[in-house]
């Protein structure tokens, strides 16, 4: 086992727990850090405040290395004709709820990074920091560097990694088609195309020199092995952390996650506007699960937002994403802490440690 991940983010254990917006907490940051992994806050649907909050409660339990993760898509043009096609499409939803199809929709709260996430950053000197979608403009960038963060960032394809490699990362992110969460594609949006993880791995391992960290589709201790044993030199884990305690998520979101059946995951574009696979529910049984009328990222969420006030406060899922990786039923039930060892010990006896 090569330890350049461990001595380029100094940590002890080459695992990475995913950043997981509206569902990583704070909490589930500080055990997976302090348990030797790499603790990982999401900031995409964090506003300035919420995110300083997170970081103080953060930096006031562990010094060991953290990661802020960022979402770095263009913010798109304004649309209303696509938005009144999107809406006209709900509105049989919003009349089966007794709710009016025409009051105003809600904006979605996924922004990219800007120079008020950089401010961040330059005050609480995370020791890494990752881009979902790619890399924001070279100016945020240089900021970025000159704080001492290490950066890595997604790549679905090997294009992708070395576009990445290119411009300076530290490490990339392999990331499989298995897995949950939004797609991390920027040069593609070929979904038919998208790359398993295992195949994914060794091709990116053979097309940089800089480490390649493995995420999708892995769960437990095998998926983990199969991964290092192709190149990658750490895990990034996502799912699997939606079991533990730490996690924030609906019942019925854990619930899918424990009883739903191993082909219940699919990709879909109606909650966001982009691709993510997720479980499956009413609204992507009945519309898409991919479908051409979903506005551009990340608007198409405005627009669910008040069918999922009704239906969430009920304990249904109809229109509310439960993302998670193809390999969701394989995730061992622990805490943050005790999945970052068990995953961290599994590659230590790989290496011999």
């Amino acid at each position: 086992m090569s330890h350049r991940i461990l001595d380029l983010f100094g940590i002890d254990l080459p695992i990475i727990q995913a950043p997981m917006a509206g569902a990583t907490t704070a909490k589930m940051v500080i055990e997976a850090s302090n348990a030797g992994g790499l603790g990982s806050l999401p900031g995409a649907m964090l506003s300035i405040e919420q995110m300083t909050v997170a970081l103080d409660e953060i930096r006031g339990q562990t010094r060991k290395p953290i990661n802020l993760n960022f979402f770095s898509h263009v913010a798109p043009a304004a649309d209303p004709v696509k938005q009144m096609a999107w809406r006209s499409k709900l509105a049989p939803y919003y009349v089966e709820l007794g709710l009016d199809p025409a009051e105003p929709i809600p904006s979605s709260a996924r922004a990219p990074f800007d120079d008020a996430y950089c401010r961040v950053v330059e005050q609480y000197r995370p020791e890494v920091v990752s881009f979902h979608f790619g890399l924001p403009d070279e100016a945020l960038l240089k900021r970025v560097r000159a704080t001492g963060a290490k950066i890595i960032a997604s790549a679905t394809t090997v294009k992708e990694a070395q576009w990445l490699a290119e411009r300076g990362v530290d490490a990339v992110i392999a990331m499989g088609y298995e897995a949950g969460g939004h797609r991390g594609n920027f040069l593609t949006h070929d979904m038919a195309a998208q790359v398993g993880l295992f195949s994914l791995v060794p091709q990116i391992v053979d097309a940089v020199s800089i480490p390649v960290i493995a995420a999708g589709g892995i769960a437990e201790a095998r998926g983990a092995r199969a991964a290092f044993a192709l190149g990658a030199e750490a895990i990034q884990v996502g799912t699997a952390y939606l079991l533990t305690p730490e996690a924030k998520i609906s019942d019925f979101h854990r619930q899918a996650l424990l009883n739903a059946d191993d082909d219940s995951t699919v990709l879909t574009n109606l909650f966001t506007g982009r691709p993510a696979r997720g479980i499956l529910n009413r609204l992507m049984r009945e519309i898409g699960p991919l479908s051409e009328h979903a506005p551009a990222f990340p608007t198409a969420g405005g627009a669910l937002m008040p069918l999922r006030a009704v239906t969430d406060k009920a304990g249904v899922s109809d229109f509310t994403n439960m993302w998670a990786g193809q390999s969701f039923r394989l995730s061992p039930q622990m805490s943050t802490a005790e999945l970052t060892r068990h995953l961290g010990g599994v590659v230590l006896k790989l290496s011999g440690a």
